[in-house]
């Protein structure tokens, strides 16, 4: 029966590829994305297939009940676009100003859809009970995950899987981790006030640039010299903004930023790091401060024996050259929140393109489309794997 399904996949495939690049010529921003929710639905509505649409917000969720004994289990798919400019010289490149599928999502969707269709067709062959997530609002927190969750869409729901198209990995490799596999994502706001001034006559001034600049030095520290080498974290600086004029000295800068763990207690520790060194940095200039902390989305952490039965459902797939664990990357995806609720697993589907890698949230960002037949073939065949 599987080898059937994955037959279906591959005659579907010039029908994925042409859906994807309908999709990626249409992308809407999170919480924004009304069209792409309705041409969500309208496929359910051709397929007869039950569904819920403004589930927790936007997100569409449909279910099919097959023919065999067997689980319930959720499948996931997040639809939302980036404010990116698309800067790809192709065909399907972005018609929405401003807004581009810089992430794979629409490849995601593509996916789900497809697997729906197939699975409607051999209804009567399938075990159990499958629950299409089709998620809105992955890339902002606090995320569609968790409003969707909350409506109660996996409470008859025994298992949940889902995948990430990932450029950073080849094709033909499907990558996942028992236990720690994606980072919890925060984002942190400092705002400085100093005195402005004349940029002749710094010594009047609070200068709020020199103070950042120390500043950005010092929370460096906390990582290199405050945490057990062992131990895994990340504080980068993503904008330091200040100031419009060359000799002009601002009153104020600001900072942001991102921490990424894994451990609750270790980002604990961190914010109470972080601040005691914007306090003390501060005061030593005489400056005051605004420290704004966002907690964003818990680690993905997945539970070992789906994990392993990834890997054993990608073996199964003929296109799949290597099905491996991998070490955690700290990237943060809000599939933590239905892994906190249900056991399941993430994995990655490598879709690096053949002349080069373009990453994540890149204006020319694409992926090898073929990938998402690998994607579809590892998720239906996790679904028979789960039913054994």
């Amino acid at each position: 029966m599987l080898n059937n399904l994955f037959i279906e996949i591959d005659q579907h495939y010039d029908e994925m590829v042409n859906m994807r690049r309908y999709l990626h010529q249409y992308p809407e921003l999170s919480f924004y994305e009304y069209k792409t929710a309705a041409f969500i639905a309208e496929h359910y509505q051709r397929l007869e297939i039950p569904y819920q649409a403004n589930v927790g917000g936007n997100g569409v969720v449909a279910t099919l009940t097959g023919g065999k004994p067997g689980k319930t289990i959720a499948l996931r798919a997040d639809f939302d676009g980036l404010p990116i400019q698309d800067e790809k010289k192709v065909e399907y490149r972005s018609k929405s100003q401003g807004v581009m599928h810089a992430c794979g999502h629409d490849g995601h969707t593509t996916t789900l859809l497809t697997i729906a269709k197939i699975f409607k067709q051999y209804k009567e062959v399938i075990p159990g009970k499958i629950v299409f997530i089709h998620q809105h609002a992955e890339e902002v927190a606090p995320g569609g995950a968790k409003p969707m969750i909350d409506t109660g869409i996996l409470d008859e729901v025994e298992l949940v899987f889902g995948t990430h198209l990932w450029t950073n990995t080849p094709y033909g490799v499907v990558q996942t981790a028992p236990g720690n596999f994606m980072a919890a994502a925060d984002k942190f706001t400092i705002k400085i006030n100093g005195t402005g001034g004349h940029g002749g006559i710094p010594h009047q001034t609070k200068d709020p640039i020199v103070i950042g600049s120390q500043l950005i030095a010092n929370l460096q520290q906390i990582i290199s010299r405050k945490l057990d080498p062992l131990a895994t974290a990340v504080l980068s600086i993503g904008t330091f903004h200040a100031g419009n004029a060359y000799n002009v000295i601002p009153d104020s800068a600001i900072i942001e930023g991102t921490v990424r763990t894994f451990d609750l207690k270790l980002q604990r520790f961190i914010i109470s790091e972080m601040e005691r060194i914007i306090k003390g940095t501060c005061h030593s200039y005489d400056a005051s401060y605004h420290f704004d902390y966002q907690k964003g989305y818990p680690p993905v952490v997945n539970h070992k024996e789906q994990a392993a039965w990834i890997i054993e459902a990608a073996q199964q797939v003929s296109e799949v050259k290597k099905a491996e664990m991998v070490e955690p990357s700290m990237t943060g995806e809000d599939f933590a929140y239905y892994l906190e609720r249900k056991p399941g697993a993430f994995f990655f589907t490598g879709a690096q393109i053949e002349d080069g890698f373009i990453p994540h949230h890149h204006p020319r960002f694409d992926f090898d489309e073929r990938a998402m037949k690998i994607a579809a073939k590892t998720l239906i065949s996790a679904v028979y794997r789960a039913n054994q």
